[in-house]
């Protein structure tokens, strides 16, 4: 999962593209990156870590110009390597710079028709830099020294016909602008906003959550449709174009459960009343299930499940308590290498409140569990607090396959929830009682609000991937290069110094 934005302005947009990847921040913690355009030439910094950690004030001097588009980065397939931060560039044709959120999942076989048909080299393992070399060949093509918007959004339609998966898509062409476009499947979030300057010239953002828009002051216009281009000219024109031949809105419902941040609203959904109503639904099947329970408190795991915790127990009656205080200096447990690493991290990451366990039949909710380490370590936490009995609620359904969409989820073996059922997860576990939301009930908590979606991306939950190009032998490499990737440590072939680098000249 990652976070990307683009801003055509009538001023610097250096600080603006800062301001917007922190807000965005909770969708990659692993690398950052800004490219800016100015005069001819692009100007780009990028490297591992955080946004504050990225870019330093020599840095954002350099980053000069009144357009540029930015990327913060989650990486998938256990690779951590500075070679693979984002924006990604080609010199040809114009210089492109692209910003990337999702997954292809037939990024081997563009990469192979990249090379001996295109004739163009990728120089690294990520699918982005694939999926940039075939915009750059479409938009090469088509031969033209001046480009118009027919021929960007041509180059988008060869994309969607040669492009499977998932992607939000940014790119900067030089001294034109910039361009954002969308899966067909519309499976990762994608949206775009403007504001008016004081001189009355409209100012455009595109970003992956509309609280990146609303935070600079840009008020959101709409999501970009699936299979659809947004191209932004250097002056602030907009032109929109669908760009599929038969596109399907089926976005990902994890992005509700987890991911996005509960001030976003994503294709018409508001996050914070979906989790709102994740909560309902858990107390209505508490109430079905155990009408005679006896739980005295209830408790989030923080911080994404606190929205339905606290909902859920508003409905029941019970009182609702924070039982854990966060160390926000942590990283997320489910995509670190090896139990012995995940299980001490919980303990690093989490702290128990006695006063709220002792004597107590608590439920604790999470937003979904995954490997179910954590659970496990949470629940026993939970009893060495003093609590007298542990329910556990999951905010999602059991988390039974993995995901190719652009989320780093474990091969379907590491997942706790693959091949068992309820009782025996709940055993796995230690706790007393474990309740999960039923998948009818999450689509209706994020789907009631909209009637323009046409399904839902559940394949985490059954197994069913939207794009119909996923069979086992698909998941069965990818579970090879997960297992290659672990044995070798991580990493690529690649590394080097991302400094601030002026792409016409070199000099750092």
């Amino acid at each position: 999962m990652c976070g990307i934005v683009g801003i055509v302005s009538s001023s610097h947009v250096n600080q603006s593209l800062y301001d917007a990847l922190t807000v965005l921040q909770h969708r990659g913690q692993d690398a950052a990156g800004i490219v800016t355009f100015q005069d001819d030439r692009f100007f780009l910094r990028k490297d591992n870590g955080l946004v504050r950690d990225v870019f330093h004030t020599r840095h954002m001097h350099r980053l000069v110009g009144n357009v540029g588009i930015g990327h913060v980065r989650y990486p998938t397939a256990g690779s951590s390597s500075s070679a693979e931060s984002q924006p990604f560039y080609v010199n040809s044709p114009y210089g492109i710079t692209l910003a990337h959120n999702g997954n292809l999942t037939n990024a081997d076989e563009l990469s192979q028709d990249l090379f001996r048909t295109d004739l163009r080299h990728i120089n690294t393992n990520s699918d982005s830099e694939v999926l940039l070399n075939v915009f750059a060949h479409e938009l090469q093509k088509l031969g033209k020294f001046d480009p118009t918007k027919d021929e960007i959004f041509s180059a988008v339609r060869a994309v969607h016909e040669r492009c499977r998966g998932a992607y939000a898509v940014i790119a900067m062409i030089t001294g034109y602008g910039i361009v954002g476009f969308r899966d067909p499947n519309g499976i990762r979030p994608v949206c775009y906003g403007e504001r008016t300057d004081e001189n009355g010239r409209k100012e455009y953002m595109i970003a992956s959550e509309s609280v990146a828009l609303s935070a600079a002051g840009y008020t959101l216009v709409r999501d970009i449709a699936p299979g659809e281009a947004v191209y932004i000219e250097t002056d602030g024109t907009l032109y929109t174009q669908q760009c599929a031949a038969a596109p399907k809105l089926f976005p990902c419902i994890f992005e509700h459960v987890y991911f996005a941040r509960p001030d976003s609203i994503m294709d018409g959904v508001s996050v914070y009343k979906a989790r709102l109503r994740m909560g309902e639904t858990l107390a209505d099947k508490v109430q079905r299930e155990r009408p005679d329970h006896d739980i005295d408190v209830v408790m989030p795991i923080p911080d994404t499940s606190r929205t339905s915790a606290m909902q859920m127990a508003h409905r029941l009656g019970l009182k609702f308590r924070e039982g854990f205080i966060k160390n926000r200096y942590i990283g997320r447990t489910f995509i670190m290498p090896g139990q012995t690493m995940r299980k001490k991290s919980v303990r690093q990451k989490l702290n128990p409140i006695e006063l709220e366990f002792k004597g107590k039949n608590v439920m604790l909710v999470d937003d979904s569990i995954v490997r179910g380490t954590t659970c496990e370590e949470i629940v026993q936490m939970a009893r060495d607090a003093g609590a007298r009995k542990v329910y556990f609620a999951s905010a999602a359904p059991p988390v039974r396959y993995p995901n190719v969409y652009g989320i780093d989820m474990p091969s379907a073996s590491e997942l706790i929830a693959h091949d068992r059922t309820v009782d025996e997860i709940r055993d796995q576990i230690g706790a007393d009682w474990l309740l999960y939301q039923d998948l009818e009930d999450l689509v209706t908590c994020v789907s009631d609000v909209n009637d323009n979606i046409d399904g839902w991306e559940c394949s985490v939950f059954t197994g069913d991937y939207v794009t119909g190009d996923i069979d086992t032998a698909y998941l069965n490499r990818l579970d090879e290069a997960r297992n290659d990737i672990q044995r070798s440590g991580g990493g690529d072939a690649m590394s080097g110094d991302n400094g601030v680098i002026d792409l016409h000249n070199d000099e750092d």
